[in-house]
């Protein structure tokens, strides 16, 4: 942090000052599992991104407090656009969102017209906006198998998460090149040897791990899924292939099991940790609650269309939508 701000922020009680400002500005204060354990604690709500966002816009608050990335503080302002939504690091980004341009993929979507577009949430809003449906990890598979046998799909932009969805519903979607550098830093050779020590120690993983490890796991699916499993499952130990921090609600929960996480190339955890999550400080939610910034902007004709494909996911998932006719159900989107 920069020098200039450690001097200002010298002799505060942080976790004081966090508490005055939620009640001052009226905030919620939302982190997702992957936030460090001091801003989890802190937090009036812990989960997925996409339940976090649903949430908060449920309350009456005037702010929003996204402890996560960017892509995540989107979707809140998308679902909530009276409530002012503020990241503590506008440079939390994705990786996932990183690989596919907006640009690129209107591209990619045009040289296929015959396909509708499914992308995972993990992707920034105009890229939602140029998209058929969204689809979350613990909602794609229903989504897809709600769609016609003989539709085209295009899959964005996690090709791992994708290709386990092939696989589950017998499907072959065209898969976009993206991938999330925390689930593809997990070591199959690591993770063999902690199993031999472990041997009655299942593994719950999330599919955006490549192949290679899925093929060990008892079980896969997004991280509230894994913490529901880890939290049911007789066994004393598990291991998780996910982002580790959020074995900090499994170790809350559920205090006599151990949780190991899956090993990265170097037998530890450690490179596994999600550095843009890691941006996130208790300082910097402080200084946003404070200066109301970062803040996230999404214009109104971007936020209408991105909310289309986000509807139509919670319209599908829900069961509301039935006997999907596509060239009816989901013209395309046009325009920048």
């Amino acid at each position: 942090m920069d020098a200039r701000i450690r001097e200002t922020l010298a002799g505060l009680d942080i976790r004081a000052e966090i508490e005055r400002l939620r009640k001052e500005r009226n905030a919620v204060i939302l982190a997702h599992y992957y936030q460090t354990p001091e801003l989890q604690d802190l937090a009036d709500f812990v989960g997925d991104s996409l339940e976090l966002s649903r949430k908060a816009a449920e309350t009456d608050a005037d702010v929003i407090a996204f402890c996560g990335v960017r892509f995540m503080a989107e979707v809140a302002k998308i679902l909530s656009p009276q409530k002012t939504v503020i990241l503590p690091d506008m440079d939390a980004g994705c990786s996932l969102e990183d690989s596919c341009p907006p640009d690129e993929f209107g591209a990619f979507r045009a040289a296929h017209p015959d396909h509708i577009s499914l992308t995972y949430i993990n992707c920034s809003a105009a890229v939602k906006a140029h998209s058929d449906i969204i689809v979350t990890s613990s909602s794609a598979e229903k989504i897809i198998n709600a769609l016609p046998k003989d539709q085209k799909i295009l899959f964005a932009p996690d090709k791992h998460l994708g290709a386990w969805l092939n696989k589950k519903t017998g499907r072959d979607m065209l898969l976009w090149d993206g991938t999330c550098i925390v689930h593809e830093a997990f070591s199959e050779t690591e993770l063999l040897k902690l199993k031999a020590l472990h041997p009655d120690a299942p593994v719950a993983a999330h599919p955006e791990c490549p192949a290679y490890i899925l093929d060990h796991a008892h079980m896969i699916g997004s991280t509230s899924a894994i913490l529901k499993f880890a939290l049911e499952s007789p066994a004393s130990t598990i291991i998780v292939a996910t982002e580790p921090h959020i074995i900090h609600q499994m170790e809350k929960a559920a205090p006599n099991k151990i949780f190991i996480g899956a090993p990265g190339a170097d037998g530890n955890c450690s490179c596994n940790m999600c550095p843009y999550m890691a941006l996130n400080t208790l300082e910097k939610l402080y200084l946003s609650l404070r200066d109301l910034q970062p803040r996230i902007e999404v214009p109104e004709p971007l936020r209408l269309r991105a909310l289309l494909p986000l509807n139509r996911m919670l319209a599908i998932a829900s069961g509301a939508a039935t006997d999907l006719t596509p060239a009816q159900t989901f013209p395309a989107v046009t325009g920048d």
